[in-house]
C-alpha cells in the first residue's frame, strides 16, 4: 500500500514539474515573440533593444537565486566561489543575446528549431577536435535534426510571418542562432569543469554566479557610456509601460522555470528534464503557429517532425544507455 502511495506521489510531482516547465517557458516564448514583433503605443514603435531582455533576466534571476540560497541553503561551505564563473559569464552573456537578436530576422518557430540542433556543433567539435567516434544511431539523430532545420530554412516563409519581422534576413538570423549554440557549448563545458572541481556546488550557486557576472557584463555594455542602448531601452519602457510589464513577466517566467528544472533534475534526473524541455519546444512552435499568427506550411510541419523525431530518438538512445549502465551496476 505504501509503495502505491509513494508511486502516486512521484507521479504527481512529475506532473507538477511538467506543468511548471511547460507553462513558464511556453509563456516566456510567447512574451519573447510579442516583444520582438509587436508595435507598442499610438506611435506604433517596436522594442528594438532585445538584448536588454538578458540584463533584465540576469537581475531577476540574481535576486531570485540569492533569496533561494538564503531560504534553503544549509550553510555548508565547499561550493564554487562566485569569481570562478567569470569566463562562463562572458559566453552566457553573448550567446543568449545573439539568440534573442535573431528574432529580428527569423520567425520564432524557426529560432526554436535552430536552437534545438545543439547536438550538431557538439558532434562536430567532438569529431574534428577530439577525434571522438559516434555510433550510427547518433549520426542518424544528427542527420534528422540538421536536415529538418536546413530544409525549413530553405522553404519559403509566409508573407504574414515576414511582415511581422523587424528586418527579415534568414542567413543572419540562423547564423546568430548557431553562434548562440557555440557559445552555449563553451558555457556548459565550463560549468561542468567548475562542478568537477567544486563538487558541493549547488544549482543555486551556479545560478547566482552566472547571473552575477551576466549582470556586471550587461550593465557595462548597456550603460557603460552616454549613448549606450540601455538608456534608450529604459526610456522606451517609461513611454510604453505595457512593454515594461511584458519584460518583467518574461524575466519572472525564466526564474520560475529554473526552479522547476532544478526540481525535475533533483527528483527524476537530467534525462527526464531533457524529455520535458524537448516536448516543450514542440508545443511552443504549435502555440506560436496557432496563437501568434505564424502559419506553417505542410512541408514546414514535416521539417518540424523531422527535427523532433531526431531529438526523440536521441532521448531514447540516452535512456537505453542508462538502462545498460544500471544493469552492469547490479550485483551478480
Amino acid at each position: 500500500m505504501e509503495a502505491h502511495v509513494s508511486g502516486f506521489r512521484r507521479i504527481l510531482v512529475l506532473a507538477f514539474c511538467v506543468a511548471g516547465i511547460w507553462s513558464a517557458y511556453i509563456y516566456q516564448g510567447f512574451l519573447q515573440e510579442t516583444l520582438s514583433t509587436k508595435r507598442f503605443g499610438p506611435d506604433g514603435k517596436r522594442f528594438e533593444h532585445l538584448s536588454f531582455l538578458n540584463l533584465a533576466q540576469n537581475v531577476v534571476c540574481l535576486i531570485w537565486s540569492y533569496i533561494m540560497i538564503k531560504l534553503w541553503s544549509s550553510g555548508s561551505s565547499g561550493g564554487a566561489p562566485w569569481w570562478t564563473f567569470w569566463s562562463a559569464g562572458i559566453t552566457n552573456t553573448i550567446g543568449p543575446a545573439m539568440g534573442i537578436e535573431a528574432l529580428k530576422y527569423i520567425s520564432y518557430p524557426a529560432q526554436v528549431l535552430a536552437k534545438s540542433s545543439k547536438m550538431i556543433p557538439v558532434m562536430l567539435m567532438g569529431t574534428l577536435v577530439y577525434g571522438i567516434r559516434y555510433t550510427f544511431p547518433e549520426y542518424l539523430c544528427t542527420l534528422l535534426v540538421a536536415g529538418g532545420v536546413s530544409i525549413f530554412a530553405l522553404l519559403k516563409t509566409s508573407s504574414k510571418t515576414i511582415s511581422k519581422l523587424a528586418d527579415p534576413n534568414a542567413p543572419l538570423g540562423y547564423g546568430l542562432c548557431f553562434l548562440n549554440l557555440a557559445f552555449d557549448g563553451f558555457t556548459n563545458a565550463t560549468q561542468d569543469s567548475i562542478n568537477t572541481r567544486y563538487q558541493k556546488t549547488s544549482a543555486w550557486d551556479i545560478m547566482l554566479g552566472m547571473n552575477l557576472w551576466g549582470t556586471i557584463y550587461n550593465l557595462v555594455y548597456m550603460f557603460g557610456w552616454p549613448q549606450a542602448i540601455g538608456f534608450e531601452a529604459v526610456q522606451f519602457c517609461k513611454q510604453h509601460p505595457e512593454a515594461a510589464w511584458d519584460i518583467f513577466l518574461y524575466c519572472l517566467c525564466g526564474a520560475v522555470g529554473q526552479n522547476f528544472i532544478f526540481l525535475t533534475i533533483s527528483r527524476f534526473g537530467s534525462l527526464a528534464n531533457t524529455t520535458i524541455t524537448t516536448t516543450r519546444k514542440f508545443v511552443s512552435i504549435v502555440v506560436s503557429s496557432l496563437l501568434s499568427g505564424n502559419p506553417l506550411s505542410s512541408k514546414q510541419w514535416g521539417c518540424v517532425a523531422m527535427v523532433f523525431s531526431g531529438l526523440s530518438y536521441q532521448i531514447y538512445l540516452k535512456w537505453r544507455k542508462m538502462q545498460r549502465l544500471q544493469k552492469k551496476k547490479k550485483p551478480m
